[in-house]
C-alpha cells in the first residue's frame, strides 16, 4: 500500500497542471456552447456561400452559378486555402464549393464531375448542400436525354421553379449534437495530455535511483510493485475520464445519458485507455522529465492538429487526414462525428463506431506489447 499512496501523493504535486487543461476543457467547451441554437425549426434563409469557379462561366457552369446566387448570400474571400479556412472558423462562410476546371465540357459529354466542397456543419451549411444537391441531382436526370446545352438549362430551371412544401422530419437537433460532437473531440486533446503527462512524471518519479533502493530492499516483490503502479495509473486515468463525463453533463445537460450520449462516454473511455497505454509506453522508453514534457507536447497537439480536434476534419487536407489515420485520435474523432450525424441508434448504425474503438484498442494492444518488448530488454541490460 505504500506504493500506491505515493503514487497518489506525486499526483498531488502535479495537481495545477490537471487544472490547468480542464479549464482549457471548458474555455474552450463554454464557447462551443454559446454557438446559435438552431433546433429542428424550419427558416426559409440563405446560407452565406463562396464560389470557387475553376471553370469558363458560360453556359451550364453559369447556369450553375446564377442558381447559388439566387438562393444565397455570396461572400467574397480571398482565393486561399488559409483565407478560406478562417473564413469557415469564424463563421464568415457557411460553405464553400469548387467548381472544379472543364465542369462544363464534362457535363456535356455525360460526365457526373465532382464539386468539392467545405462546409462549417451546422445548420445554414445544410441548406447549401441540399441548394447544390438538389441542383447537381436535376442536372444529372437530364443530361443523359437532352444533348442541347440551351434545352438542358431551361429544362433544370424550369424543375427547380417548382416550389415544393418542406417538412422537416428529422428530430435530430442538428446545432446541439455539433456542440456535443465538438466537446468531446476537444476533450481528446485535454485526456492525452492529462493522463500520458502526470503518468509519466510519475513512473519518472519511481525511476528514480533512490526509489529504485527503497524498491529493491524493501520486502515487496518487484512484480507485485509493478503491478500496484498499473493499478494505481488504471485508477488515475479512470477519475480523468469521470472528471470529463461530469465536466459534460455540466455543459451538455442530460443528453449524456441518452443513447447517443452513453455511446460517446464509451468511445471516450476507449480512448483514455488508449492515452494510458501510451504513457505506460512512452515511461519506459523515457524517464527524464524535460524530454517527457516535450515529447507528451508533440503527442498530444500534434493528435490534435492532425486528427480535427480543433477544427471539423473536413477542413484539413487529404495528405493531412492520411497521415492521421495511423493515429488513435483520429479513430476517437470519427466515432464522434460518425454519433453526431446518426438520425436513429441501433447495432446497424452503430458498427462503423465499434469498428472505430476496436482500432483504437488494436492501438493499445499494440503499445501494450512494444512496452512489454523494451521492459524485457532494459531489464536484461540492468
Amino acid at each position: 500500500m505504500t506504493v500506491f499512496k505515493t503514487f497518489w501523493k506525486i499526483i498531488n504535486k502535479y495537481k495545477g497542471t490537471i487544472i490547468l487543461y480542464t479549464v482549457i476543457l471548458i474555455i474552450f467547451g463554454g464557447i462551443n456552447m454559446s454557438t446559435n441554437d438552431t433546433g429542428t425549426t424550419f427558416v426559409d434563409s440563405k446560407p452565406d456561400i463562396l464560389i470557387i469557379n475553376k471553370d469558363e462561366e458560360i453556359g451550364i457552369t453559369k447556369n450553375l452559378v446564377d442558381y447559388l446566387k439566387q438562393n444565397s448570400n455570396i461572400i467574397n474571400v480571398k482565393n486561399n486555402e488559409e483565407a478560406i479556412n478562417d473564413a469557415l472558423f469564424y463563421r464568415d462562410v457557411n460553405y464553400v464549393i469548387y467548381i472544379p476546371e472543364n465542369y462544363r465540357q464534362d457535363v456535356l459529354n455525360g460526365l457526373n464531375p465532382e464539386i468539392n466542397i467545405k462546409s462549417t456543419g451546422d445548420y445554414s451549411a445544410s441548406l447549401a448542400e441540399m441548394m447544390l444537391s438538389r441542383y447537381v441531382q436535376i442536372q444529372n436526370i437530364y443530361k443523359d436525354n437532352i444533348n442541347n446545352e440551351d434545352e438542358l438549362i431551361e429544362a433544370i430551371n424550369n424543375n427547380l421553379s417548382k416550389k415544393s412544401s418542406v417538412e422537416m422530419t428529422s428530430k435530430l437537433d442538428a446545432s446541439k449534437m455539433t456542440k456535443v460532437a465538438s466537446y468531446f473531440n476537444f476533450a481528446s486533446y485535454s485526456i492525452m495530455a492529462v493522463v500520458i503527462f502526470i503518468i509519466c512524471l510519475v513512473l519518472s518519479s519511481f525511476h528514480e535511483k533512490t526509489v529504485n533502493k527503497r524498491t529493491i530492499i524493501s520486502s515487496m516483490n518487484y512484480k507485485e510493485h509493478n503491478r500496484l503502479i498499473l493499478f494505481a495509473s488504471f485508477m488515475y486515468s479512470v477519475i480523468v475520464w469521470f472528471l470529463y463525463v461530469v465536466l459534460g453533463l455540466i455543459l451538455l445537460g442530460n443528453i449524456i445519458f441518452t443513447a447517443r450520449g452513453l455511446m460517446y462516454l464509451l468511445n471516450t473511455f476507449v480512448f483514455t485507455f488508449c492515452a494510458l497505454t501510451i504513457a505506460l509506453l512512452i515511461s519506459t522508453i523515457v524517464s527524464n522529465k524535460n524530454a517527457i514534457n516535450g515529447i507528451v507536447n508533440v503527442v498530444a497537439l500534434g493528435s490534435a492538429l492532425l486528427c480535427g480536434a480543433f477544427v471539423p476534419a473536413e477542413w484539413l487536407p487529404k495528405a493531412v487526414l492520411n497521415i492521421a489515420h495511423i493515429l488513435p485520435a483520429y479513430w476517437y474523432i470519427n466515432s464522434n462525428d460518425l454519433l453526431k450525424t446518426m438520425e436513429t441508434i441501433n447495432f446497424e448504425t452503430l458498427k462503423p463506431v465499434f469498428n472505430n474503438m476496436l482500432v483504437i484498442l488494436a492501438f493499445a494492444i499494440l503499445f501494450i506489447i512494444m512496452n512489454n518488448i523494451i521492459s524485457k530488454k532494459k531489464q536484461k541490460v540492468g
